[in-house]
């Protein structure tokens, strides 16, 4: 059998040491910045605030890391679960490898630098490891796990997020692989819970047990050697069809970067990713065609089989449930030609012209899968029928803007992160983005915290 749990844990162990390649430390800069400016702009979510209750309700006075860069200090591991929290809290975080890595891998290796005063080029090397392992494991399966009911983000990701963590901390073989193994028990998510509160604590819970497995296996207790390619093991229990491979040698791991490949697909929009192509078609037809709300008869949509399970809430009534809702994405793009975080409230997503566009829309679905990410179809399509009797075709929509394959600006990356920390005055928001832009010349990630002004 092939040893795959031992391959991935000195893969990790040798990333302590590894080069980041320019091309690849650029794509994780723009991880960091997107993660970070969404943490904090996701920080007076209500989800939120149980979870920071919830951790001081345990441990009052405790502190190593910072929780939201300067609302207190929590251990590691409850400061990552916050953070992680925060950061997906409004979905409008990055997107890959069917997932969110930047709001598991980011969080638990702030807090993790930060409690052992590691640099800015640690943080990258370690989130560069946990990426390549997220992607190692996710690529063996056939089929989606969105559709069976698996939140790649939480059963991936504190896995990926482990990898980075030890990575980060230097461990040798044997803890890396322990860790790792330990991660692998730890992990879980469903779909059914997306569009609640539960959703963006599945990435804190990532975020909060890569940590813990990590210092569990510190501290020396033991797991599987072979937990992800056994036949009882990782790989399997999250593949009931059975189509997963085990026996593929990870022999590309670390010398052909997938990050290179997938990258990072920074959002446009605070709200699922499966709706975003969609939603750039409407208000470009909208636009180019001087489209008027009222004028609409329906709304004809196209998207992949896996996309239209994530959306699941046909007639939200709340601003969290819209998140996932692609007929609330279309009518609000035919309204306010724009899907923000203004448009993301209870009083917006009730208003009457919303919800009688809402009933106007009609899906389909396409089984042609993106070889990009096969949890999307190849494109994306929208037809509007007018009262005038005119049909507006968007034709096939590819790649949504931001995605990895159509980068957003420099210009546009500062912002969406400016427009993320306008809720946070304290906060000399263009010192942080100077500072992160220059990550790999932090010497102590600590001096982070250093740009709140208090």
């Amino acid at each position: 059998m092939n040893r795959l749990t031992e391959t991935l844990a000195r893969f990790v162990h040798a990333s302590a040491s590894a080069t980041v390649p320019a091309a690849a430390a650029q794509v994780i800069r723009a991880g960091v910045i997107d993660n970070i400016g969404t943490m904090l702009a996701g920080r007076s979510e209500p989800v939120v605030d149980i979870v920071r209750r919830h951790v001081a309700a345990r441990q009052p006075q405790a502190g190593e890391s910072s929780v939201l860069l300067n609302q207190g200090r929590a251990f590691a591991a409850d400061a990552a679960l916050i953070n992680a929290t925060s950061a997906h809290a409004l979905d409008y975080d990055d997107v890959a490898l069917s997932g969110h890595p930047s709001t598991v891998l980011l969080p638990a290796l702030l807090a993790e630098a930060e409690a052992i005063g590691a640099s800015g080029a640690d943080l990258m090397r370690a989130y560069l490891a946990g990426y390549e392992v997220w992607a190692e494991l996710i690529g063996r399966d056939a089929d989606s796990h969105h559709l069976k009911g698996w939140h790649p983000t939480a059963v991936f990701g504190i896995v990926g997020g482990a990898a980075a963590v030890a990575g980060l901390r230097k461990l040798d073989v044997d803890t890396c692989r322990n860790a790792l193994a330990i991660a692998a028990s730890m992990a879980g998510g469903l779909v059914a819970n997306f569009g609640t509160m539960t959703k963006p604590f599945h990435a804190g819970r990532a975020a909060s047990s890569s940590i813990e497995a990590v210092r569990l296996a510190m501290l020396g207790m033991t797991a599987a050697a072979d937990v992800i390619e056994h036949n009882a093991g990782f790989l399997a229990a999250l593949s009931p069809a059975g189509r997963v491979d085990t026996d593929r040698p990870a022999d590309a791991l670390g010398k052909t970067l997938r990050i290179l490949d997938s990258g990072l697909s920074i959002k446009k929009y605070p709200v699922c990713y499966s709706t975003h192509r969609t939603i750039d078609a409407v208000i470009d037809c909208a636009n180019r065609e001087n489209i008027a709300a009222e004028n609409v008869t329906s709304v004809h949509a196209w998207i992949g089989v896996a996309q239209a399970s994530m959306l699941r809430n046909h007639a939200p009534v709340t601003g969290l449930e819209a998140k996932f809702s692609l007929e609330f994405g279309v009518a609000s793009a035919l309204v306010a030609r724009a899907v923000g975080l203004s448009q993301l409230t209870d009083e917006f997503v009730g208003d009457a012209r919303i919800r009688d566009l809402m009933r106007k829309v009609f899906i389909s679905t396409t089984e042609r899968l993106c070889p990009v990410d096969p949890s999307f179809a190849f494109s994306d399509r929208v037809e509007i029928r007018l009262a005038d009797g005119r049909t507006i075709d968007s034709g096939e929509v590819r790649f949504a803007r931001g995605n990895a394959k159509m980068p957003l600006t420099e210009s546009d990356l500062r912002t969406k992160f400016l427009d993320c920390l306008s809720g946070a005055p304290e906060i000399n928001a263009n010192a942080l983005y100077d500072q992160l832009s220059q990550l790999e010349q932090v010497h102590d990630m600590r001096a982070v915290a250093g740009s709140v002004q208090v």
